[in-house]
C-alpha cells in the first residue's frame, strides 16, 4: 500500500499553496474520490470501482506535463495557477507509478523569462468572453493613437510574444485583433451577445484561415 504523502510535499511537487491544495482535496472528495488521510498526517488515494484510474499511456502523460508546464511559463498568472492546480488534480486520480511519471516528466520546459507580459485586463477579458458580455475598451495602437471601442470579445489568442484579443468591433462593424497589452482600460457595458460568440469566432477563424491560404498561394505562384 502506498504510504501517505504529506500536504507540504504535494504542494511543493505541484507548485500550489497549502490552502489551494486543501481546497482541491476537498473538491476531489466531493466529486467521489476516496482520499484517505488528514492534515498533519498525509494523504493517500484509495482506488475503487467508483473512481477508475485514468488510463493514460506514457506519451499522453508527457504531453499533459509539457502542455501544463508551457501554460505556467507563458506569463499569465491566473492560467499558471490553474495549470498547477489541474496537474495536482489529474495526478491525484492516477495510480502511484503514472502519478510520479506525470509529476516528474521527462519532457521539461525551460524559459528564463515569461513568454509575454500579462495584461492587467486579461482576467476581465476572459470572463467577458465566457459570459458573452460586450466590453468598452480604450485602445492604443502601434502609433500611440488612442480610440474608444465597443467590442464583442470572442477569444484570447496566445501568440509567441503577446496576448491578442479576437473580437467583433461594433465601432468599426468588422472583426479586429487587439493586443492585450495595448488595452489601457476595459469595462463591461452591460450588453449580452449570447449565443453569438461561437458562430462569430468560427466566422473570424475561417476568415483568418482564408487569408493565410491566399497568402501562401501567392507566395508559391510568385
Amino acid at each position: 500500500m502506498q504510504a501517505p504523502i504529506t500536504a507540504a510535499r504535494l504542494a511543493e511537487e505541484t507548485g500550489v499553496s497549502l490552502r489551494s491544495l486543501y481546497r482541491d482535496i476537498e473538491s476531489l472528495r466531493m466529486a467521489g474520490a476516496q482520499i484517505d488521510g488528514e492534515r498533519g498526517y498525509g494523504y493517500r488515494l484509495i482506488e475503487d470501482v467508483a473512481l477508475p484510474p485514468q488510463m493514460l499511456d506514457a506519451p499522453e502523460l508527457e504531453a499533459l506535463a509539457l502542455g501544463l508546464a508551457e501554460v505556467q511559463a507563458m506569463g499569465d498568472p491566473t492560467l499558471a495557477r490553474a495549470a498547477a492546480s489541474a496537474l495536482a488534480k489529474i495526478g491525484a486520480t492516477l495510480p502511484a507509478g503514472p502519478e510520479q511519471q506525470l509529476l516528474h516528466a521527462v519532457s521539461q520546459v525551460y524559459r528564463p523569462a515569461p513568454r509575454m507580459t500579462a495584461s492587467e485586463h486579461v482576467d476581465l477579458i476572459r470572463r467577458a468572453c465566457i459570459a458573452e458580455r460586450s466590453l468598452r475598451i480604450l485602445y492604443r495602437d502601434a502609433e500611440g493613437t488612442q480610440t474608444q471601442r465597443d467590442i464583442l470579445p470572442l477569444a484570447v489568442m496566445y501568440a509567441e510574444r503577446s496576448m491578442t484579443l479576437l473580437a467583433w468591433c461594433s465601432s468599426r462593424t468588422d472583426f479586429r485583433m487587439f493586443r492585450c497589452d495595448r488595452i489601457e482600460s476595459a469595462t463591461e457595458n452591460g450588453d449580452s451577445f449570447r449565443p453569438r460568440r461561437v458562430a462569430l469566432l468560427r466566422d473570424y477563424l475561417d476568415r483568418l484561415r482564408g487569408h493565410s491560404l491566399a497568402s501562401s498561394t501567392c507566395e508559391r505562384t510568385s
